[in-house]
């Protein structure tokens, strides 16, 4: 077992820097027998492992190979199977039983003795013995010290070591010398024990002789240890100055980064005034324009509008995080709100008074024009108000009902100016109209068979003009997209009629009763254009939506309070639809008073239904040119449709019974 141990040492461990300090010869305990070697080691570097080592030998040769490894710290328990009795059997608890059989039970006890040796020195007692005889434990501990035991049985267990060569030649050289020494060790022992005494004794005289180099050496040495110490102390007081001044180094280190923090800190602060100074500082002058600011003057409402427009800019801009808690930026939030508010009620007091002032100023100007056929021009109060519409947009963006009350003032003094000026300009059209007929009432009730012969004349000559009419709703539609040319060749035809009806009184009444009638279109048209293109502008309504959105909205919406609480999804809706509600507001007498003189027209003459029909589509048709969604052009159609109807009664009224021989082409022509 010896060999095999020294050849274990020698092919397998010591390669791995390894120490075998027990083997046992095992097999499988249950199976067919193989033998393998159960090696236990330790490393010889720091720090130490201990592993329990499986050997087998190889089959193809006389050497042995490394099977497997455990390392001791993961045995949890070894198992002798009996304490009292012999019994070659054995354990190991590893991550599983790994069950065993020693060739004989000596080598078992010496396995177990070494491996609980090892576990008391370097597991500190953690691998637990079962059914180990308490006696073997003892054997293996004299006087109860472990820890020297395991170190005596490492040395007892180190006993072999090899010889170097140069070991080998000194004594192969000694044994030539002696050759006595193989068949006479006593006498060689003795040669070698007086040699080396007669050494010993050389080395006592040599160091004796030496005592006075000693003494020196040790003088030196006492000196080269004051001088140490010397250094030392000199090394500690220059270790005190470099530690203070690492503690001075580290202090205006931290000087430093706190002034640096401190500038960085500083540099963000001035930013952060930077932008509120630039964006939320309104200047003197401009407080003093919405404060006290001349709102009649040109100058003074250009310093107002740029003075609000700076307020609106400082009201807008975005704070950044942290802004707002600053108390500061909250007075300065609530100075802006006091101007705001102070200018928005001074601007709606002043455009309320203009609205008054220039109401009346206009009621006074109406006895110039009741004895003509003309409507007053709004053009001056206009060009007044526009100079307000850049106020009115800021007004609509910050006091949304400032605006709106605005808006109602001015629709409600604009209502009734316009409805006093239209019923007057109707009244005189009207009086002119009957002014007209007077002079030829007797003729207006001519005998039947000459008006039917003159009408018949007049409706041919106005087919050959203008195309077939029908008494269908159809007919709107083409005299509605018909040119300015054939307008004018209608216009002319009528003329002709004239001079084709059986009275010359008629067609000269019927000629004064047309100018009439074109001048109340040619008066109204231009008044609302330009009404609806102010209140576009002055009240930033400029936005035009599709015609199927204007559409979309009744025409009697405006019939309540304006900008109720019930329109407001209304506004919510286009721009355009406010303007059309405004205006159906203001004008909301044209359609009445129009329709009052069509009947008027056709009670004196029933056949001044063409005439009006003819007028009519032609206005029609160039409002629609102008803007399909304007309030004139919606108006003029609710009332051509009128027209068209009261014409459609004349035909009928007028035309001869089916007896009568050109009834036919009559219906035909028509």
């Amino acid at each position: 077992m010896t060999a095999i141990k020294h050849a274990l040492q020698r092919d397998i461990f010591t390669p791995n820097d390894e120490r075998l300090l027990s083997i046992v010869n095992v097999c499988k305990a249950g199976k067919k027998k193989k033998n393998c070697f159960l090696c236990a080691t330790v490393t010889t570097e720091r720090p130490v492992q201990v592993r329990v080592v499986k050997v087998k030998k190889s089959d193809k040769g006389d050497f042995y190979k490394r099977q497997m490894a455990w390392e001791l710290r993961d045995l949890a328990e070894v198992d002798a199977k009996d304490a009292s009795k012999e019994n070659p059997e054995f354990d190991l608890h590893f991550e599983k039983v790994y069950r065993w059989v020693a060739s004989s039970t000596a080598e078992k006890n010496s396995f177990i003795s070494c491996i609980w040796k090892l576990n008391q020195r370097y597991l500190r007692k953690k691998v637990e013995f079962v059914n180990v005889s308490s006696q073997l434990l003892e054997e293996s501990v004299p006087s109860g010290e472990s820890q020297s035991v395991a170190g005596g049985d490492e040395d007892a267990l180190d006993d072999y070591q090899e010889l170097n060569a140069r070991e080998e030649q000194d004594i192969e050289g000694m044994m030539e010398v002696c050759e006595y020494a193989i068949s006479n060790a006593e006498a060689f022992a003795e040669k070698l024990s007086r040699e080396l005494q007669v050494l010993d004794g050389a080395n006592i005289q040599s160091i004796m002789a030496s005592e006075k180099q000693v003494n020196i050496l040790m003088q030196l040495l006492d000196e080269a240890l004051s001088e140490v110490d010397t250094i030392e102390g000199k090394l500690s007081s220059y270790e005190e100055m470099l530690q203070s001044v690492k503690e001075q180094m580290d202090q205006i280190s931290q000087s430093n980064r706190l002034i640096q923090i401190s500038n960085t800190n500083n540099g963000k602060l001035l930013d952060e005034i930077q932008f509120l100074v630039n964006y939320m500082d309104l200047s003197k002058g401009h407080i003093r324009a919405l404060q006290d600011g001349d709102l009649s003057s040109p100058k003074g409402i250009e310093a107002c509008i740029n003075a609000s427009e700076a307020l609106l800019q400082c009201m807008d801009v975005a704070l950044r995080p942290g802004h707002e808690k600053l108390m500061a930026v909250k007075q300065q939030q609530h100075l802006f709100t006091e101007l705001r508010d102070t200018f928005a009620r001074r601007l709606t007091n002043h455009l309320n008074n203009v609205f008054v002032h220039q109401g009346h100023d206009q009621s006074s100007t109406l006895s110039q024009h009741t004895a003509e056929l003309t409507l007053p021009k709004h053009s001056p109060l206009h060009r007044d108000l526009l100079r307000y519409a850049k106020l009115m947009e800021w007004l609509k963006n910050t006091q949304r009902e400032k605006y709106d009350g605005l808006s109602r003032t001015y629709v409600d003094y604009m209502t009734r100016l316009y409805e006093r000026e239209i019923k007057d300009f109707f009244e005189v059209a009207k009086i002119k109209m009957a002014g007209t007929t007077k002079e030829g009432k007797g003729n207006k009730f001519a005998t039947l068979p000459r008006k039917e012969s003159a009408l018949k004349q007049e409706t041919e000559s106005l087919h050959g003009s203008s195309g077939k009419l029908t008494g269908s709703t159809s007919s709107l539609n083409k005299l509605a997209v018909q040119g300015s040319s054939s307008r004018r060749s209608q216009s002319s035809s009528l003329l002709d009629m004239g001079n084709m009806s059986a009275s010359d009184l008629d067609v000269a009444d019927r000629t004064k009763f047309d100018k009439i009638f074109e001048q109340v279109l040619s008066e109204l048209e231009p008044l609302c254009l330009a009404e609806q293109d102010f209140i576009s502008k002055f009240f930033k309504l400029q936005q035009h939506p599709t015609l199927a959105q204007v559409n979309s909205v009744p025409n009697t919406i405006f019939h309540g309070p304006l900008l109720s609480s019930s329109l407001l999804p209304y506004y919510s809706l286009s721009f355009c639809d406010m303007v059309r509600l405004m205006m159906n507001k203001i004008f909301q007498s044209i359609e009445t008073e129009l329709n009052s003189l069509i009947a008027l027209g056709d009670k004196i003459d029933s056949f001044h239904s063409l005439y009006m029909l003819v007028k009519m589509s032609h206005h029609v048709w160039t409002a629609q040119n102008v803007d399909p969604t304007s309030y004139l052009s919606t108006t003029l159609g609710n009332v051509l449709v009128t027209v068209k109807r009261n014409f459609d009664k004349c035909i009928t009224t007028c035309s001869p019974t089916s007896s009568t021989p050109w009834a036919s082409p009559w219906r035909n022509s028509m």
